[in-house]
């Protein structure tokens, strides 16, 4: 039995991504590192629609316009959350780990979570390029270049029963 699974070609697929506005010295960051993976991966500008959103509440609602539109492949939302010294961090991550997951859920459109939960700024700026080295913007899109290749290879399968197709 061959698995089904996604590969990195971003070539004749379409992108949307969300980026939140707030923390933009993290975002911008993340933005930068997903779109150059896609580029890198054969995506062509034309073919990625970037959205600014104000901040990371808002990125469920139009990940799940997006998708919904047909469109698109896949989605990428990008945003950085830092602790503060209330709980409104705790209830906005909820929601927004929520809403994404259920734009993806609702439509079949793969609608990828590359929004940061921090404790500090530091450590936002880390994990996207920073000090480690690793950006989540780049995981981010690699993850949706391979589930939106990993959908197309359901797909058909789905239209045709004598199993997967061969890439």
């Amino acid at each position: 039995m061959t698995p089904a699974e996604g590969h990195l070609n971003a070539r004749d697929l379409r992108f949307g991504i969300v980026v939140s506005k707030f923390n933009e010295a993290v975002t911008s960051r993340l933005e930068t590192g997903a779109r150059d993976t896609l580029a890198h991966h054969g995506a062509r500008e034309e073919d990625v629609q970037l959205v600014r959103v104000p901040g990371a509440f808002e990125i469920p609602l139009v990940a799940r316009h997006l998708a919904k539109s047909g469109q698109f492949d896949a989605v990428i939302c990008l945003g950085a959350l830092i602790r503060g010294h209330t709980a409104h961090f705790d209830f906005i991550g909820a929601e927004v780990s929520r809403g994404i997951a259920n734009a993806s859920r609702d439509t079949g459109i793969p609608v990828i979570f590359g929004v940061l939960t921090t404790d500090t700024k530091e450590q936002a700026l880390a994990r996207a390029g920073g000090v480690s080295g690793v950006n989540r913007g780049e995981e981010a899109a690699r993850a949706a270049i391979e589930m939106a290749t990993l959908m197309k290879t359901l797909h058909e399968s789905d239209r045709h029963p004598t199993g997967f197709r061969q890439h």
